[in-house]
């Protein structure tokens, strides 16, 4: 009989959730196109749980046209109407126009800065994931003076939606921290990656 496996606990017992832990939690995430969707989407998490977003996560793949930055940099007040009809996403007036924003300034970045927008980003850990060994939950921090010097950086640039605590969850999801729990089965898989 095989042990069961011992995970974070904060995806509890909901299989979207779960599964969001064992396959996408914590993996380093390189590609800047899907870092600026995590972004966006960390973004419309505030004030909300992750698990709200996750659900809608396709609604908004497919109302925000794959987070392609270079057609939502183009969005007008025709796109912005649709989007605040659209029951399947979360319809804020400023996390929608700050995904526009985001979109013209991720565009900005990848054009102006060596190594573009993931090197941008990635560049606060000396790009490779910094490995914590938490022992619990209760000891990983909301926020880090990493996710300080980020959220500084990205403000400066113009992006919304990006305080110290949202950026420490974006750092999380994509991999530049792994904060699996030591006794997580998720936390050695990913520490040599």
């Amino acid at each position: 009989m095989s042990k069961p496996l011992i995970r974070c606990t904060w995806p509890g017992e909901d299989p979207l959730y779960v599964a969001y832990h064992d396959e996408e939690w914590g993996v380093p995430e390189y590609d800047p196109r899907a870092l600026y969707e995590k972004l966006v989407l960390d973004g419309f998490q505030a004030g909300l749980a992750w698990i709200t977003i996750l659900r809608k996560r396709e609604n908004f793949r497919k109302a925000f046209h794959n987070f392609d930055p270079e057609k939502i940099a183009r969005y007008g007040k025709r796109d912005f109407e649709r989007l605040m009809k659209n029951e399947g996403i979360i319809r804020s007036n400023a996390k929608i126009k700050a995904a526009i924003k985001g979109a013209q300034l991720y565009l900005d970045i990848e054009e102006k800065e060596p190594g573009g927008f993931r090197d941008f980003i990635w560049k606060h850990v000396d790009g490779k994931p910094v490995v914590n060994r938490f022992k619990t939950m209760a000891q990983v921090p909301p926020k880090t003076k990493m996710s300080e010097g980020l959220s500084k950086d990205l403000k400066q640039r113009g992006f919304n939606f990006v305080g110290p605590v949202i950026v420490y969850a974006f750092a999380q999801a994509v991999g530049m921290v792994n904060d699996h729990i030591v006794p997580c089965y998720r936390h050695k898989a990913l520490a040599g990656k």
